[in-house]
């Protein structure tokens, strides 16, 4: 590992990509009620506005990423963002239900082609340094995410549905700084292509790795702990995500722009835990991340419930920060275990952490309506535990 040789500039661009993509994906539930009064719409069809951006933001990803292991394309990230692009402004002038569900569409495979794609791009700018460029990579997805319904709160609300044509001009940006790293990226390939080994990998990155040297059985075995795990951070933290200010209301009776404040302390924990595990992962190895990283955030996610304000805020934060230094330590080793399958592998990972999310979210807000929302941050504290399952990865010699 050279973390001198790590093309910060590329990572940095691939970063912010990774923002406004995940920034426009978040734009999509924050017009939920708007659009919902506007368009006279269900609940059942806002929940099929939901499921249409799930389906194709999340399956398609590792559909999508094993066919760019076997056929390379460096401007893809272009064509993904011109999908985002057409997808807003679809959802700018969108008057009715079927125009709304192409809109979402549309967006939903302009994040599918990004997140597989731009692993690889981060793969390749890392010099070694896997984990920080993974880490550098998933922030800006976090900030994105944090400051979508911020975004439209200042520009849509006021405004109406037509402002989100506002968001489309900065996707056209996006695709600017995209057909840089698609330079970038036709000249690895090429320079990689060079000096492959034959192995039959037409990306050329196959030729970059060490074998693992792990049987069949073990890679399985390594995989199917790997999921468990993502389901135990993926359900808890999508509890957080979509509760946590109810929780404030309810339990403290904070208004819901304190609450607010508190979600956003939490995101921004979320992205210092990236980078931090990011860093260790490289330095001491990625599967003592994992371990600590999960399994050691269940003191903090079983106190929570039963404390103060003050200390559920510091929990809050705490467990954000040291659950996420958990992810990307997750998807390079499974890279790692499969390293062939890079864009495969990362687009099966990020559609999984969506997936899951979206039924933790929704299972967690059923149990709620039947019980309550404290009684639901109770039950959820326990998932940190399944960490323990780490035990049973093996070592991933590079």
């Amino acid at each position: 590992m050279n973390r001198k040789n790590a093309a910060f500039s590329v990572l940095l661009m691939i970063s912010a990509g990774h923002l406004l993509n995940d920034m426009f994906q978040a734009v999509i539930p924050s017009i939920y009620p708007m659009i919902k009064e506007s368009l006279g719409l269900s609940f059942m069809q806002i929940g099929a506005i939901t499921l249409t951006n799930q389906i194709t933001s999340s399956l398609l990803q590792p559909l999508v990423g094993y066919y760019s292991d076997k056929h390379p394309r460096p401007y893809g990230l272009v064509v993904g963002m011109c999908f985002t692009f057409t997808g807003l402004l679809l959802l700018s002038v969108a008057n009715s239900f079927p125009a709304v569900l192409l809109s979402v569409a549309f967006v939903g495979v302009g994040s599918s082609v990004l997140h597989p794609e731009s692993s690889k791009v981060a793969r390749l700018a890392s010099g070694g340094a896997k984990g920080m460029a993974q880490s550098i990579f998933q922030i800006g997805g976090n900030i994105g995410r944090a400051f979508g319904p911020v975004a439209v709160a200042l520009i849509v609300v006021p405004h109406g549905q037509g402002s989100i044509r506002w968001f489309a001009l900065l996707a056209v940006i996006a695709v600017w700084v995209l057909s840089r790293i698609g330079c970038w990226y036709k000249k690895q390939l090429v320079e990689q292509a060079a000096k492959m080994i034959p192995s039959g990998d037409k990306s050329g990155l196959t030729a970059l790795e060490n074998k693992n040297n792990l049987t069949r059985r073990q890679i399985v075995v390594a995989l199917l702990v790997l999921l468990v795990l993502m389901f135990s951070k993926d359900f808890y933290t999508a509890n957080i995500q979509s509760y946590l200010t109810f929780y404030m209301i309810d339990k403290f009776g904070l208004s819901v722009g304190a609450s607010q404040y508190v979600l956003f302390a939490f995101l921004v924990s979320t992205a210092i835990g990236l980078l931090i595990g990011g860093e260790v992962g490289d330095r001491y190895g990625r599967k003592y991340v994992i371990w600590g990283s999960i399994l050691g955030s269940s003191p903090f996610a079983l106190l929570l419930p039963y404390c103060n304000l003050a200390w559920t805020i510091v929990l809050a934060v705490l467990v954000g920060m040291v659950m996420s230094s958990a992810m990307s330590a997750i998807l390079v080793y499974g890279t790692e275990l499969l390293p062939g399958s890079v864009g495969m592998i990362s687009g099966a990972f990020f559609g999984l952490s969506f997936g899951l999310g979206g039924i933790g979210s929704a299972l967690f807000g059923w149990i709620a309506d039947l019980t309550s929302i404290q009684y639901v941050f109770q039950l959820t504290a326990f998932l940190p535990l399944l960490g323990i399952v780490a035990y049973f990865l093996p070592n991933v010699k590079e």
